[in-house]
């Protein structure tokens, strides 16, 4: 398959506009410089040629940037796949990130809030290949985290919201108040 390698730059980038999606839209893969919009445009044109699911894998390392190469992704299908009504497909999905990122997102050594989660986000079209909605599924992968705590680390982010809010009244209704696990 195609292989792309993308770097995080830790900074906001022209290279991800509009005009920059609409460039590589029916372009051919090759014809233009390596983009995470051109695998994007092949994965599209396959899907609606070979009207076969395609799949596009974003791995690598903590503060890599794959959460933010996977919301490039979805802006690129959702401006030239449309949507079949008109909601914000990309919003919707990862409206759900601050409840999902409090309970699987912890401090590291190379990142603040890096996500310990794997996701897995399906995107649905129709027949005239306009998004219809989507789907997205996340795995816990450092469960180790809940019970170990390496050194300059900081556990998930959950236990210490939790913490600082067990004087709010609603903290009574949870039945946690004999919550003592609290490394620092």
């Amino acid at each position: 398959g195609i292989v792309l390698v993308a770097i995080n730059p830790y900074e906001q980038l022209p290279i991800y506009e509009q005009d920059v999606i609409y460039a590589y839209s029916g372009q051919n893969m090759g014809d233009m410089d390596p983009h995470i919009f051109a695998v994007a445009e092949e994965a599209y044109k396959q899907m609606a040629r070979d009207e076969k699911n395609q799949s596009i894998i974003v791995s690598g390392e903590s503060g890599a940037g794959k959460t933010v190469s996977a919301k490039y992704t979805m802006r690129f299908f959702t401006t030239v796949a449309g949507s079949a009504s008109e909601t914000n497909i990309e919003a919707k999905v990862l409206a759900s990130s601050p409840i999902v990122e409090a309970i699987g997102n912890a401090k590291t050594t190379r990142n603040d809030n890096s996500s310990r989660f794997g996701k897995y986000i399906q995107i649905g079209f129709d027949k005239r290949y306009h998004i219809i909605g989507a789907n997205m599924r996340t795995y816990l992968l450092e469960k180790s985290r809940v019970v170990f705590q390496a050194e300059d680390e900081r556990n998930y982010h959950i236990f210490y919201q939790l913490c600082a809010s067990s004087s709010l009244p609603e903290f009574k209704d949870l039945g946690l108040s004999k919550y003592w696990y609290l490394p620092v």
